[in-house]
């Protein structure tokens, strides 16, 4: 996970999400499509199976044998399921001399379909436990359950239903390598995948929006509204969070949130407007687990990955996508 911009009173504003700091939502984008669309059903026991079937290989930082055979399984799994898989690869040196290769993995479905949504997660993991209690930790690779297997278990399991009934829009999902490499203070220096995926759009690739996934699978989850994200998609926004109100979800609260630089701030620099649903008091204000040895899979849960999925499996089956 990137660099975080911390501001006190967003941090209060977070806590009490009262009625003062709810944003309205357009009464618009509560209008359905077909009613006779079949909504596939988003399990998210199957989600945390993804899940894990990530942390077992270890921590997948660059390079790690983890992070090789983590390559590999998704490959295969978007295979299983996507009309199309493929890779975009680079090579990057980080901000400690460190030269290795990377791979984003990108999987089409419906590929006709002229209106195009994009998902994306980062499924690579952070090489350095450097925010974990105890300092003898901090050059030890994260296992990363949170903070990357969880974003990208959500996309497993929606992949899985795309394969049952394909949504009625076109679909790209992008899992972004080299997300979590980057030095504290230093933005740029992290989301180096989606940087170098925004900078080389692959031919065909033309979404209408975003929705970028991280940190997700929190047992305590609480995604507020990411305060970029307002900025350069509220529209999107408002959907998310009148959807997730539609459907009574309330682990999405619709206040304000932490200003985050993570995946979606370079695609929405290349002109898509993204948005970023993140929890990053991880587990709470304390954010104890972020890039740690503590980020486990017992500190995340079926119910979070499903409220997130849900949210989102209503959107592209049942949501007008006008924008």
């Amino acid at each position: 996970m990137c660099e975080k911009k911390f501001a006190a009173f967003l941090l209060l504003c977070f806590v009490a999400c009262d009625q003062r700091q709810q944003q309205p939502v357009p009464q618009q984008q509560m209008k359905s499509i077909d009613p006779l669309v079949s909504v596939p059903v988003f399990d998210g026991q199957e989600a945390y199976r993804f899940l894990t079937a990530q942390t077992d290989f270890g921590p997948r930082n660059p390079g790690s044998e983890g992070y090789r055979r983590c390559l590999r399984f998704l490959q295969d799994e978007m295979g299983k399921y996507a009309e199309r898989v493929f890779l975009q690869e680079f090579s990057h040196t980080n901000f400690k001399g460190e030269r290795h290769n990377y791979a984003n993995i990108i999987s089409q479905f419906n590929r006709n379909a002229v209106v195009r949504v994009m998902l994306s997660a980062h499924w690579d993991t952070r090489p350095w436990a450097d925010n974990d209690e105890d300092s003898e930790n901090h050059d030890k690779p994260i296992l990363g359950a949170n903070d990357g297997a969880s974003g990208v278990a959500v996309l497993l399991e929606l992949t899985r239903q795309f394969k049952k009934n394909l949504p009625p829009v076109g679909v790209d999902i992008v899992l972004f390598d080299a997300e979590d490499i980057g030095r504290h203070g230093d933005q740029r220096s992290y989301a180096v995948g989606s940087q170098h995926f925004a900078k080389n759009l692959p031919a065909g690739l033309n979404p209408r929006f975003a929705v970028n996934l991280d940190m997700v699978g929190d047992k305590i989850l609480t995604i507020p509204r990411e305060q970029n994200s307002d900025k350069y998609a509220p529209a999107i926004m408002n959907l998310i969070y009148s959807s997730a109100q539609e459907l009574g979800i309330p682990e999405f609260v619709n206040g304000v949130g932490e200003e985050i630089f993570d995946d979606h701030i370079p695609l929405n620099e290349a002109g898509i407007p993204s948005v970023d649903l993140i929890d990053f008091n991880y587990p709470d204000n304390s954010n104890r687990y972020w890039h740690s040895l503590e980020d486990t899979p017992d500190k995340c849960s079926p119910q979070s990955l499903e409220a997130v999925g849900r949210v989102l499996i209503h959107i592209l089956y049942k949501k007008p996508i006008t924008f």
